[in-house]
């Protein structure tokens, strides 16, 4: 017959390694954060420092208590960020190692900072803290971008070279051009920056576990001191909402896409075969055996990083998309996926601003290639409406025989003789010629947001007004 007792041999065995004490050691594993909500702390204590002062202008607390509290928090502050704090997994999260080392500075009154409030309520107070001071730091990086890309926009706005479709030669714009489209781009994204802080900006303190407080608190009070436009107006919804991290994450998403976009085209145009610009080497690495070799392992980085953003979206997304209100333990895995996207955006915002501003143009070798491909040949079919009267389709079609005439002869559509372009349209003139260069494709092109370098000009004066 079987023994009940079971040696600790075997409950090792049964738990496993880490887990050597059983269950306990498993359940302090999965329930503590400190191991990264730590990062918090500063939001934490400055809330507390809200709250405390809070409760004593409305009498809750007495003023003596609160000056020892504010002075314990300081001190804790000052701890945490000279290295000399010691966190405490056994304490589970910031909260509890804050208020703890509170107790043992300040006695009996750290026991009062916690009236009125809740775990629920302090945590989405740090969190919304956190994320719009990131969100804050994002949108000066975000200009800092849009700063650089500017410059390159002013630099060349006349630079020639091939625009794309599909990755083949479609017409010729300008490199400043090119460049006002990634504004256009991160400028959608600090707008979206811009009204997620807005969407954020109210104060979660005050609403307790759920249900708000029987306490007289001043909830507009601790808004203001904390920086809030005001505070929630659900209980509730104020502790099972994180919509402001998701808002941020998709942000992040949409940002690092628009990243990834860039890196790509400067991986392909940093290739011997476009050799459209050269990275500094600031930005670039060699390889162990190729001693020719200078890799865009920058931007290649920065490729990749959008892939841990997505990712860490699609978490959050899926963590709270099945809880009942108001709280659950699941929303303990918010943050970590918060902080690494806002690290990975802030990295690869940093890299691409820095290869943006450093890497050299190769204008020759752009318009080299901005004449490849029959590049002009809508200006070709442009003409042929314009001064032949013919109905675009037609002129379309007249077009393509030119282009297939050029190829046979293995020549560009303004080396074809005037006599090869009127044996297939007799109206053809040699003023054709005029639109048939690189140069006078892009500058013909003035619509409102055009390639031209007068309009591209102007797009650079609007946005250097706004940034």
């Amino acid at each position: 017959m079987a023994d009940d007792t079971t040696d600790t041999k075997s409950s090792n065995q049964m738990w496993g390694g880490r887990f050597a004490s059983g269950p306990d050691a498993i359940m302090e594993e999965i329930n503590a954060s400190i191991g990264f909500d730590k990062k918090l702390f500063a939001q934490d204590i400055r809330g507390s420092i809200a709250h405390a002062t809070m409760l004593a202008h409305q009498g809750i607390i007495s003023t003596d208590d609160k000056d020892k509290i504010v002075h314990g928090l300081n001190t804790i502050l000052s701890e945490i960020e000279s290295g000399n704090f010691e966190f405490s997994r056994q304490l589970e999260d910031i909260h509890m190692n804050v208020e703890a080392r509170l107790a043992t500075l300040i006695g009996p009154a750290a026991g009062r900072l916690h009236t009125a409030r809740s775990r629920n309520d302090q945590v989405a107070l740090d969190f919304r803290l956190w994320v719009k001071e990131e969100l804050q730091k994002t949108e000066q990086m975000l200009t800092n971008l849009i700063a650089a890309f500017l410059d390159r926009a002013e630099e060349h706005a006349e630079s020639v070279m091939p625009g794309f479709t599909h990755l083949q030669t479609a017409q010729p714009v300008t490199f400043g051009h090119h460049c006002m489209a990634y504004v256009e781009m991160f400028g959608r994204d600090r707008s979206r920056v811009r009204h997620a802080i807005e969407h954020l900006d109210e104060s979660p303190i005050g609403a307790a576990a759920l249900a708000g407080t029987g306490y007289p608190i001043d909830r507009h009070m601790t808004a203001k001191a904390l920086g809030f436009r005001e505070p929630t107006r659900n209980s509730i919804d104020t502790v099972s909402d994180r919509d402001f991290a998701i808002e941020f994450l998709s942000i992040a998403a949409i940002a690092g896409m628009h990243l990834s976009r860039l890196a790509e085209e400067i991986v392909i145009w940093s290739t011997p075969q476009f050799g459209f610009v050269r990275l500094s080497d600031a930005f670039s690495t060699g390889s162990s055996i190729m001693p020719q070799k200078k890799n865009p392992d920058a931007a290649e980085l920065v490729r990749a990083k959008t892939g841990r953003i997505n990712g860490s979206l699609v978490a959050l997304l899926t963590i709270m998309k099945g809880l009942p209100l108001a709280y659950s333990k699941d929303m303990q895995e918010d943050k970590e996926q918060v902080f690494d996207a806002a690290e990975s955006l802030e990295l690869a915002i940093a890299a691409m601003t820095g290869m943006v501003r450093d890497m050299t143009v190769n204008t020759a070798r752009m318009k080299a290639a901005a004449g490849s491909g029959y590049s002009t040949a809508t200006d070709l079919a442009d003409w042929l409406v314009r001064e032949a009267g013919l109905p675009f389709r037609d002129a379309h079609h007249v077009t393509g025989r030119a282009v297939a005439l050029a190829e046979s002869k293995g020549c560009d559509l303004a080396e074809l003789p005037l006599s090869d372009l009127q044996a297939i349209l007799p109206d053809i003139t040699d003023k054709v010629y005029g639109v048939l260069t690189v140069e006078a494709s892009v500058a013909s092109r003035k619509s409102f947001g055009g390639t031209a370098p007068s309009e591209v000009r102007r797009q650079i004066a609007f946005w250097r007004a706004r940034n």
